[in-house]
C-alpha cells in the first residue's frame, strides 16, 4: 500500500501515476478539500479535523511492505520505526539511518524560528527537478517494499 499525507502535498498526480503503473492501492489521507479519484486503485481517506489525525491514520497502518508519501517529520520517524519505506515529497527518503538527524535539525530550525521572529520561511521553490526526483523514488520505494 501507498499512503500520501495528502494535506498540501504537491505530488499527487505523481503518486497516482506511479501506484496506477505499478498496480498499488494508494490512500490519499486528508481533512478534506481533495477531489475524489475516479482511479479503481484510489481511496481517498477523509478523517475529522484537528491536530494530526491524519497523520496518527496513516501510522497506525503502514508497516513492513508499506510506502508513506510526507513531509511531516514525526510521522515519518513513526512510519520508519513500523519498517514502511518513507519518502518526502522532494523524493528524499528518509530511513532508520537518517531520520535521527532529520528529526533533529527539524527541531532545532523550529527552536531556532521561535527565537527570532523574523527568520520565518526561506525555504526553495518546488521544482520540476524535485517531481522527478519524487517519481524516482517512489517507484525505487514501492518495488523495495515489495521485496
Amino acid at each position: 500500500m501507498i499512503y500520501v499525507d495528502a494535506d498540501a502535498c504537491p505530488v499527487k498526480a505523481e503518486a497516482e501515476k506511479v501506484a496506477t503503473r505499478l498496480g498499488q492501492r494508494l490512500f490519499f489521507v486528508s481533512n478534506g478539500g481533495l477531489r475524489p479519484s475516479q482511479n479503481p486503485l484510489v481511496e481517498m481517506v477523509f478523517v475529522p479535523d484537528g491536530p494530526d489525525i491524519a497523520d496518527r491514520w496513516i501510522a497506525e497502518r503502514a508497516g513492513p511492505g508499506d510506502v508513506v508519501v510526507t513531509g511531516d517529520i514525526p510521522l515519518a520517524a513513526k512510519c520508519v520505526a513500523a519498517g514502511a519505506e518513507v519518502i518526502k515529497h522532494n523524493g528524499e527518503p528518509l530511513t532508520r539511518a537518517n531520520i535521527g538527524n532529520v528529526l533533529a535539525t527539524r527541531d532545532l530550525m523550529a527552536d531556532l524560528r521561535a527565537a527570532d521572529p523574523f527568520r520565518q520561511g526561506g525555504g526553495r521553490a518546488f521544482s520540476k527537478a524535485d517531481r522527478s526526483r519524487f517519481l524516482e523514488s517512489l517507484d525505487r520505494a514501492v518495488r523495495k517494499a515489495g521485496k
